[in-house]
């Protein structure tokens, strides 16, 4: 359970980077951003993608014929679910390729990339895993796919479901894991070490699992609903939305945050809304319910501004491969890129 925290100054008087923003202005709704190549790839709500160059200059391009309800990257390739039944993939030169189709039309509700090429789709409570090396393979769990997420090692699938989560090797006989905790689980993340589960919950929590005796850690005391996790550079620690504060759970030990407090950084008069940690060094961005976006350095909470307050919520935050661009949009799809 975390303890309370006092809020500290109101952005006005942190250190400002603002001057140096480019302003985007994508004229859609947007869900996430992610980096193909040199361009920003913002995920609108509905249709199409906006690639952004590192001038600003936009090209839309569209992937789906409604709304876009999933969507992950391993920064060559996007892959994204949709309401028309399909997975479609959107490479770095913009090129649209389709993956596959739901025989019933099925809402696409969650995806999920890996690094050797295979991806996975849900929907409804169907999962299914497709690999070059791999014909299609489906698995159905007790009730619906709330999240997908591959294993940083091994081709195995974490899907996140109603009372607790599921661990799948497709390409091995056998049944599937399951790990139960009750409670409706939706995103969910394995930790770069292969160690750890966690799940985002409907209820305001995280859970997570040791994987190597499937031990429960309990991630408690958030004031609403966490919608982002970020693991911070080489899996020390996870970040996440949900509270007034960042809040950044402990894994560098082999008992993660089992009797630990997380620490709490950047608080503000605002709810953290989406968290991105920095591919390289220990910074993270953090976007606001109230549309300020701030770079965090993890050892002591010191705090740069690279966007005020006083618009939408922050709905899109990303660092490029290298750490030097990062990519945010809020809810209405005004947002920046800053080139560091």
């Amino acid at each position: 359970m975390m303890k309370e925290f006092t809020p500290a100054p109101d952005s006005a008087s942190i250190v400002s980077v603002t001057d140096r923003v480019k302003p985007v202005a994508l004229g859609m709704g947007v869900t996430s951003v992610h980096f193909l190549g040199p361009r920003a790839a913002f995920v609108g709500g509905e249709e199409n993608v906006a690639f952004v160059d590192s001038k600003g200059e936009i090209t839309t391009v569209a992937v789906h014929s409604g709304g876009i309800l999933s969507a992950a990257s391993d920064g060559k390739r996007l892959i994204m679910g949709g309401d028309d039944g399909k997975v479609v993939a959107l490479d770095a030169k913009g090129e649209v390729t389709l993956l596959a189709t739901d025989p019933k039309r099925r809402w696409i509700d969650a995806v999920a990339l890996h690094a050797d090429g295979a991806f996975a789709w849900s929907a409804g409570k169907t999962a299914t895993v497709k690999s070059g090396k791999l014909e299609e393979k489906s698995l159905e769990v007790p009730s619906t796919v709330g999240g997908l997420a591959f294993a940083p090692k091994g081709l195995r699938l974490a899907i996140a479901h109603y009372n607790g989560a599921t661990l799948w090797f497709p390409n091995m006989e056998g049944s599937a894991e399951f790990l139960p905790w009750a409670g409706s689980h939706l995103g969910v993340t394995f930790s770069p070490d292969n160690k750890f589960l966690v799940t985002t919950m409907h209820e305001a929590a995280l859970h997570g699992w040791r994987l190597a005796d499937n031990r429960h850690m309990r991630m408690t005391g958030y004031p609403g609903r966490v919608r982002s996790m970020s693991w911070s550079a080489g899996g020390k620690a996870l970040a996440t939305s949900g509270a007034d504060t960042i809040i950044l759970w402990p894994f560098a030990s082999k008992d993660g945050p089992m009797g630990k407090e997380p620490a709490m950084l950047a608080p503000l008069q605002a709810r953290v809304s989406v968290v991105a940690c920095h591919p390289k060094n220990d910074i993270l961005a953090a976007g606001y319910s109230d549309g300020t976006v701030l770079m965090v350095r993890l050892e002591d909470g010191a705090e740069i501004l690279v966007r005020r307050n006083g618009t939408p919520p922050v709905a899109a935050l990303a660092w490029n491969a290298k750490g030097t661009l990062l990519a945010f949009a809020d809810e209405n799809g005004d947002g920046g890129l800053l080139e560091l």
